[in-house]
């Protein structure tokens, strides 16, 4: 796996993967950028909820839930101090649909979470890692 991030002006970047596709980063204007795109910072948030959200929907088709909406809300709280790293994330699940079963959703985040989500592997040790799910039917 590589990417390959180019400079385009400002604080705007342009980072593109080994698929082909790409996507833009850039700063807040307070330090020179242009928000015209999300932080570096906002990315690795986003990456770790469509990291697990693709294992947690993928098992609950699956275990043949009947999903209608699929939602994650991932909250991080970072340090004071530079590197300003992240101390601790939240990931909220929130799960739609008809006759969904909690059991399903309890252990398709387990599996997620304890076995097959390599973002928050990567991050674990590094930041506090909750989660929580909560059911929504239709």
């Amino acid at each position: 796996m590589e990417t390959v991030i180019k400079f385009v002006d400002g604080l705007r970047f342009i980072a593109e993967g080994s698929t082909g596709h790409a996507i833009v980063m850039d700063g807040d204007p307070e330090f020179g950028g242009s928000d015209t795109a999300p932080r570096p910072t906002e990315l690795v948030l986003m990456g770790l909820g469509g990291c697990t959200g693709m294992d947690v929907i993928s098992i609950l088709r699956k275990k043949r839930q009947e999903v209608t909406g699929f939602e994650l809300i991932v909250r991080g709280k970072r340090a004071d101090s530079h590197p300003k790293k992240f101390m601790e994330i939240h990931i909220e699940y929130v799960v739609k649909g008809k006759n969904i079963s909690e059991d399903a959703v309890k252990r398709a985040v387990q599996l997620s979470m304890e076995k097959y989500c390599s973002v928050k592997a990567t991050l674990e040790g590094v930041a506090k890692i909750t989660y929580s799910y909560r059911i929504e039917g239709e």
